[in-house]
């Protein structure tokens, strides 16, 4: 029987046909970003580990047609601070929105960030349609889970699970 590993390609996730990687936010934090942190054995690996924030998304692993997830390390934006660099070559990533959390009523496990990348340097920044979830555990400021969403013209505002990767049109 031939082996088959379900990541190639620079990390480009590949699922034989028929198969979809489609997690819930809960399973991502749980399954995926809590295992990775304490060094447990992942259900699958299908999540590769990329500098998601100094990325500018059009250099991403991947097609701008599906979307991507990525394991990425938060780098604090100073020495002493909370603050995330996210600052690319061409841009920056911009926290919008409010965070949501991620878990039952008395139990939230993780927080789903939404970013939106602006070409350009702040506070004068061009918006484009180029989203990205971020996904931390309640308890690390760290570590975090990245969703890089599929291609689509037109822009959602929603902070909801969509599986749609805006891209802007230059």
């Amino acid at each position: 029987m031939e082996k088959r590993s379900s990541i190639k390609n620079r990390g480009v996730l590949r699922l034989p046909p028929g198969f979809r990687f489609h997690p819930t936010d809960e399973e991502l934090v749980v399954q995926y970003l809590r295992r990775k942190v304490t060094g447990l054995p992942l259900p699958a690996s299908v999540i590769p580990e990329t500098d998601v924030c100094k990325s500018d998304p059009w250099d991403l692993p991947g097609d701008c047609e599906s979307e991507m997830y990525f394991f990425s390390t938060r780098e604090a934006k100073y020495p002493n601070g909370n603050r995330s660099n996210r600052s690319t070559g061409s841009g920056y990533w911009k926290a919008t929105g409010l965070d949501k959390q991620i878990g039952k009523k008395k139990l939230v496990v993780g927080m789903k960030k939404t970013l939106v990348f602006y070409k350009g340097k702040p506070p004068n920044g061009t918006r484009t349609n180029w989203v990205l979830h971020e996904y931390r555990l309640v308890d690390s400021q760290q570590d975090s889970l990245y969703v890089r969403e599929s291609n689509s013209n037109k822009l959602d505002s929603s902070i909801s699970w969509i599986k749609t990767w805006l891209k802007s049109v230059f």
